[in-house]
């Protein structure tokens, strides 16, 4: 077959179908919306969606129901976040308000997790795991379930209202609202224990802030996913307009290779003899896209590169007996070195023969991925930084003390005088014990030679140590008064220590507060 000659075809469906930002015809800052009708695609890509789509809706949805023994102190949810007593409960992690930095971290983490998914393979964030992507999927697939692919859904949209019409798209919207009430009741079971929120919200017992948040969370998950769908990622994510400023020349992008389809040709016959592209126009690219953008225009913000133009178009190459890759992931280094041979270095139009050999395969200079491209020193230096901060809290939560101490002395009076010439300092001490058991935890005075201290909880008795009962997951407070002796040396500060007795020496939970101790001339 001569190279420039177009195959038969006839089995290629030619959809009819216009973008709704073409570059020959650019909408103003805001236009009214144009309705979508996503044709659904197969390949590659739209099956990782599905995985991905899988793996995340089955996460939001079941994570809450997930039960991990934590013994009789404390919640068996797995994913707790339990606002009464003030604590995150992850698995075996547990976390206490004083320790949000952890939550700090992993948020650093998620953006330098952003920075480098983007850095590496652009927008691939939001084409398969935003959550805004992924309910319009969901949404998406119950339409088509309900109204059918794309060519049935507009002739129903373009029909007058008849019962068929009607009773189709009650059914639509009725599924899409138990979605989103599901979606909204999956979000406040992350807050309570989810079997006793789930029974007391169908008794009518459940808090007044669980019913305001279901309603809440129906209505955004219902008309961000159903009704607005492309509308939300182009006027109210930010993430399209900050993006572009990490992308760099050799971050992985959807991209159609101009350089290879060039020049369009829609008829066989019309191409005869014609130095023509491998892009028959058949718009299948244009047809899927759930953004309703066509691609071959180039980067648009509103390109989500959720890559399903690219299992489009490849299976229009299928039928053509013609390989895959005239719109794939590439990088604008790669990209610019074809289209510099295809134009032989911009002086002229582009020309297939600048980029094919005889048979039809391209020629060696024609430029691929290569896969070490990811990883540059950007990458690199990111992902070290991603990694870095994660190593570093699990070390730091490994090693973190369970056992805390916060001691206040009393303002009024500071000190007291007694009959013998004792001088007497009180105390309030907060014992911390961060472990859903309880404890048994000795309480001694260090420093401060000839003093001894007194627990009024505990009787009229004077010493220099005691043993408390700490409660599980809770701040135990007692109240301590501290004598120094007539004829004790004028020490100004001590330390309280306190320990876990009930654990081996070694392995003991230890915590120490350096205390001032007042005296008649240390007050002014």
């Amino acid at each position: 077959m001569n190279l420039y000659t177009r195959p038969n075809l006839n089995d290629i469906d030619h959809v009819r179908v216009e973008p709704v930002n073409a570059r020959r015809n650019r909408q103003p800052l805001y236009a009214p919306r144009k309705k979508i009708f996503p044709k659904r695609a197969e390949g590659p890509f739209r099956r990782f969606k599905w995985v991905l789509m899988l793996l995340t809706l089955g996460t939001y949805y079941l994570a809450p129901w997930i039960r991990w023994d934590r013994g009789p102190y404390a919640p068996n949810q797995a994913i707790l976040v339990d606002l009464a007593s003030r604590r995150f409960f992850f698995f075996f992690i547990e976390i206490w308000p004083q320790e949000f930095y952890y939550v700090a971290g992993l948020l650093v983490m998620a953006g330098f997790g952003l920075f480098l998914l983007t850095a590496a393979v652009g927008r691939a964030w939001c084409g398969y795991a935003c959550p805004q992507t992924v309910w319009v999927d969901l949404f998406l697939v119950v339409e088509r379930a309900v109204e059918g692919d794309r060519n049935a859904r507009m002739k129903l949209d373009a029909d007058p209202f008849t019962f068929d019409k009607l009773r189709k798209r009650v059914i639509k919207h009725a599924i899409w609202l138990l979605i989103a009430i599901a979606t909204g009741g999956a979000w406040i079971f992350y807050f309570a224990d989810a079997p006793s929120l789930a029974a007391s919200l169908f008794d009518g017992s459940a808090p007044a802030a669980a019913y305001a948040t279901i309603a809440t969370l129906t209505a955004t998950t219902y008309v961000l996913g159903g009704l607005m769908r492309e509308q939300t990622c182009t006027y109210m994510c930010p993430w399209p307009r900050i993006q572009g400023a990490m992308l760099d020349e050799n971050s992985l992008v959807v991209t159609y290779n101009d350089w290879r389809g060039e020049q369009r040709s829609r008829h066989g016959k019309k191409a005869q003899g014609l130095p023509v592209g491998d892009c028959v126009d058949c718009n299948a690219c244009v047809a899927v896209c759930p953004m309703g953008i066509d691609i071959r225009d180039g980067q648009q913000m509103e390109c989500i590169t959720c890559a399903l133009c690219i299992d489009a178009c490849g299976g229009v190459m299928d039928k053509l007996g013609k390989p895959h890759g005239l719109i794939a992931y590439a990088t604008l280094k790669e990209y610019s070195s074809n289209m510099s041979l295809a134009t032989d270095g911009g002086r002229t139009a582009i020309q297939p023969s600048n980029v094919r050999n005889d048979d039809g395969s391209f020629m060696p200079a024609v430029r691929n991925f290569d896969w070490r491209i990811i990883f540059r020193r950007r990458i690199v230096f990111y992902g070290v930084v991603w990694a870095s901060i994660g190593v570093a809290m699990v070390v730091h939560l490994a090693l973190r003390d369970r056992l805390r101490l916060n001691v206040i002395h009393d303002r009024n009076p500071q000190y007291v005088l007694e009959s013998d010439g004792s001088i007497r300092n009180g105390y309030t001490l907060h014992v911390l014990n961060m472990v859903p058991k309880p404890r048994d935890v000795t309480i001694t005075l260090v420093g401060l030679e000839g003093g001894t201290m007194r627990i009024p909880e505990f009787g009229r008795q004077d010493a220099r140590s005691f043993t408390a009962h700490v409660e599980p997951d809770a701040a135990t407070t007692l109240k301590v008064f501290v004598t120094r002796a007539p004829d004790g040396a004028e020490i100004n500060e001590f330390l309280f220590v306190i320990e876990d007795i009930g654990q081996d020496a070694g392995q003991a939970d230890r915590a120490s507060y350096r205390a001032a101790f007042n005296a008649p001339g240390d007050v002014k």
